[in-house]
Order: structure tokens, then C-alpha cells, then sequence
């Protein structure tokens, strides 16, 4: 089963981080990475820009407006994501525990939808 783990942090507290505890957190990515790859389960993933470079569109009445900044205001945000071949939810449970930010923010999993075609 296809797994997107998504990673939510608060940018104010990464920025808060001292540059030791930050390349801490590279570091633990880096050693999940190669975990995931040995593995074989890699799929996919990447870090994303903070929200500061992001842009919003929507649709509402024929009409679309575009805004700078991410969809909501919030304490989190989404800062990146694996996509990950897991044998189960369990799997999927164990490794996003491994990921950094489930120290100071959150792993959101979600099964990918597969379509028949």
C-alpha cells in the first residue's frame, strides 16, 4: 500500500532553532532517507519552501483569485513529504515516528488512492 506521509511544522519554531539543532534535524532525514531507500519503499518526496513562498489560488464564481501565503493561517504547516511503499498502516506508523518534526510538530498519513485504468 501507498503511503503519503506529509509533515506538518511551525516554521517559527524551526527558526527558532539553533544551526546545531537544525542540522540535527537534516541529519535524522538524511538517515531515513537511506533507511527508506535500503528498504526499497522509497516512492517519492520532497522538502517544500517555507510558507512565506507559497500562492493560493481559488475559484469562486468563475472569478479566481490569487493570494500570496498558504490556504489558512495556522500553527503548522506542511513542509514536506515521503511517499512510501508500506506492507501496512503499521509500517507506515513505525517509520513516521522516525521522522524528525514527529518530535516537535506532526506526520499526517494518508493511503494514496489508486485508480484502474
Amino acid at each position: 500500500m501507498h503511503y503519503a506521509l506529509l509533515i506538518y511544522g511551525s516554521q517559527t519554531v524551526y527558526d527558532g532553532m539553533t544551526q546545531e539543532e537544525q542540522a540535527k534535524v537534516f541529519q535524522g532525514h538524511n538517515a531515513f532517507f537511506a533507511d527508506v531507500q535500503q528498504r526499497g519503499i522509497f516512492e517519492g518526496g520532497r522538502p517544500l519552501q517555507p510558507t512565506s513562498t507559497a500562492t493560493t489560488v481559488r475559484v469562486r464564481e468563475g472569478k479566481t483569485l490569487v493570494t500570496d501565503g498558504p490556504f489558512a493561517e495556522t500553527k503548522e504547516q506542511l513542509g514536506g513529504f515521503y511517499i512510501l511503499d508500506c506492507k501496512d498502516l503499521d509500517e507506515a506508523i513505525e517509520l513516521a515516528t522516525r521522522i524528525p518534526e514527529a518530535a516537535f510538530g506532526s506526520i499526517e498519513i494518508r493511503p494514496i488512492m489508486v485508480f484502474e485504468m
